[in-house]
């Protein structure tokens, strides 16, 4: 959930409740009337659904299944707030409200062609959770965004990229998915070494060279990085393939850090990276 959200909630929730009491209070002894009466109403509402909202935002579970319902449910709550003080409000300045409930089949037919786009987000958004396309925290690329799901509503989904760009997306408009977070992923590095290399007792050193990496780097790295041989026969060397495996958030940093290890490691074992070269001649 958005953290500057979560800051405001607090503040929100003073507010909300001393309007709430301040309102009721003058409506009671002072002067009764219905607009009073309403806004003493969608104060004590907003108070209640900011309350609720505090109370899911201090769960902070670690399953992404579970983060994805309480951003649902807090989107859900605030909803039904919206749609309960458009009701009682109505009551309050005596409209009947049974009866329009009662006649809403027809208002609904006529209604629903205006807000098509609406329900079919809201539909979609439910076919989502209950097929588990994606969950809050997975990272997921739709056409061609990429980035972390930082919230699911009833209506939209909200993502945002490494560059803390966040993305609004309607859930109808969330088609031809990309989860990257389903599976492990794969990080590639390729390293040029000189022809001059004796390449057969290179590729004896480098399942040590690969352990010893791993071993300082488990924090982005799952598991040793492995050697697939060479690449390429380039103009000024010869290319070789390194690949590893990582998880998606860290698809970027790992060949990174692989690169910086391949060329240190390199060195160490007297492999120095070739670099283009011009012969000149001269009659």
């Amino acid at each position: 959930m958005d953290p500057n959200a979560s800051s405001r909630t607090p503040l929100k929730l003073a507010v909300s409740l001393v309007l709430a009491v301040g309102l009721t209070l003058f409506a009671r002894f002072v002067f009764a009337h219905p607009v009073i009466l309403t806004l003493a109403m969608c104060a004590g509402v907003i108070f209640c659904t900011s309350l609720i909202i505090l109370i899911l935002g201090l769960f902070k579970p670690a399953s992404h299944r579970a983060r994805t319902l309480v951003t649902l449910l807090s989107s859900l709550i605030r909803y039904v707030a919206a749609l309960v003080m458009l009701c009682w409000g109505l009551s309050i300045f005596g409209v009947d409200v049974n009866t329009i409930v009662a006649s809403v089949g027809v208002v609904a037919l006529i209604v629903g062609f205006g807000a098509e786009s609406l329900i079919s987000d809201m539909v979609t958004g439910f076919f989502m959770l209950f097929e588990n396309q994606y969950n809050v925290g997975d990272i997921v690329e739709v056409n061609g965004f990429r980035g972390t799901v930082k919230e699911i509503g009833i209506r939209t989904t909200s993502i945002i990229d490494m560059g803390k760009n966040i993305k609004v997306i309607n859930n109808s408009d969330m088609k031809n998915i990309l989860n990257r977070s389903d599976n492990v992923s794969i990080g590639v590095s390729t390293i040029d070494v000189p022809y001059s290399t004796d390449l057969e007792a290179l590729e004896k050193a480098i399942p040590a060279l690969m352990q010893d990496i791993y071993s300082r780097h488990q924090d982005v790295m799952l598991s040793a990085p492995r050697y697939l041989g060479v690449q390429e026969l380039g103009s000024s060397g010869i290319t070789l393939k390194f690949i590893v495996e990582v998880e998606e958030s860290n698809i970027f940093s790992a060949p990174r850090t692989l690169n910086r290890e391949l060329l240190l490691g390199f060195r160490r074992l007297g492999v120095e990276c070739p670099y283009p070269q011009l012969d000149v001649h001269s009659r």
